[in-house]
């Protein structure tokens, strides 16, 4: 038995988007670069879009276009990817945590109240998962102090909060195409605001820091290279062009799943808010309490044994090594986060995979629980 834990949904649509754009000279800076960012524009319904190489680029750009710098603070979860946070040490401001809501997983509102001070600068919350972060009570605490709302929906293309889609309600939100994505460009971000000073911003500054009209050697600002190549556009328009057919089969392969689970009362699921619409990223169960993480630890190892693929899906990262380290956090920092991590399980999930591959992973595990 070989079930990846993931996959990219590629056709030879894709393929040969790709060969049309090597059979060109514009390998950067060309103008499917122009056309990824529109295709995406049209989608989200957001003014200005910018692509970059990563999300990760995406974010950083963003706190770089507000000005952010040393004695800043930044308030974001600790159960993420941990660029969520990484990005603001880029800054030399310094990353704040909230714990998370457990039904939810996603950055607890009350939390962020708490944790402002007159030296929060920005709200990171992170769309975890595919489910939007609660955002109408972020962005009232967010007016009240004055402080900046960056969305990090690099797991939520296509998610919709209140019947928006995600990513246009803050001051800006970006999006990410890693291949087990929903839409993938093999290496690849996007930044989504209505605001035209942090766009212009984050236009030059991916770039090196050139100005529109200063030429190529001319450079305005303290810039990157962050720019991404025509080749990984052509696949993400290519993509786009089957976002509706990709997204579906997603939700298949999730409904197949929680029918399943719902009946499996060893398990629990991420709770979806009624007026949250998730875009199904990956499929992360949560052992009950009966659980430890050691137990957690040795049905990884069985999964993979009989060839699942599985992971942990986030450990905390207040805990990583680098912040312990740095700021001396340790367990019981963030409970609530520290109880979901030392039992999740991320089970095999893509676009591509069969009902009966669904059944064999959820009896396999059954067993195994």
């Amino acid at each position: 038995m070989n079930i990846p834990l993931s996959r990219p949904d590629i056709t030879q649509a894709e393929r040969d988007a790709v060969i049309e754009v090597l059979n060109t000279p514009d390998l950067s800076l060309g103008p499917k670069l122009a056309e990824f960012e529109r295709v995406f524009a049209e989608f989200t319904g957001a003014k200005y879009v910018t692509a970059v190489n990563s999300g990760t680029s995406g974010l950083h750009l963003c706190l770089h276009a507000i000005s952010l710098g040393p004695g800043d603070e930044v308030i974001t979860t600790p159960f993420s990817f941990s660029a969520s946070a990484n990005c603001a040490l880029y800054e030399g401001a310094r990353p704040v945590f909230a714990d998370i809501d457990p039904e939810t997983w996603n950055i607890d509102p009350a939390k962020i109240a708490r944790a402002v001070t007159p030296k929060s600068r920005v709200i990171v919350p992170v769309d975890v998962f595919g489910q939007p972060a609660d955002l109408d009570p972020i962005l009232q605490i967010a007016n009240k102090n004055n402080i900046c709302v960056i969305e990090d929906s690099c797991e939520a293309l296509g998610a919709r909060y209140k019947g928006k889609p995600v990513g246009t309600q803050a001051d800006a939100a970006l999006f990410a195409f890693y291949p087990n994505k929903q839409v993938t460009t093999g290496e690849g971000g996007i930044i989504v605001t209505n605001d035209e000073n942090i766009y212009k911003i984050v236009v030059s500054c991916r770039n090196q820091g050139r100005d529109e009209h200063g030429g190529w050697l001319g450079h305005v600002r303290l810039g990157f290279n962050y720019r991404i190549s025509d080749i990984n556009c052509a696949l993400g328009i290519a993509q786009m062009k089957r976002i509706d057919e990709i997204l579906n089969s997603r939700r298949q392969v999730a409904e197949w799943y929680t029918r399943r689970i719902n009946d499996e009362k060893r398990l629990r699921m991420q709770k979806i808010l009624p007026h949250c619409q998730i875009s199904w990223f990956v499929m992360v169960v949560r052992l009950n309490d009966d659980y430890t993480r050691d137990d957690r630890d040795r049905i990884l190892k069985q999964l993979k044994e009989k060839g699942i693929g599985c992971s942990n899906y986030f450990p905390p990262i207040h805990l990583q090594p680098f912040y312990v380290e740095k700021f001396g956090y340790q367990r019981g920092d963030f409970p609530v986060c520290e109880a979901l991590s030392d039992r999740t399980i991320a089970l095999p999930f893509h676009g591509r995979l069969t009902e009966q591959e669904v059944n064999t992973v959820c009896k396999t595990l059954a067993d195994l629980l």
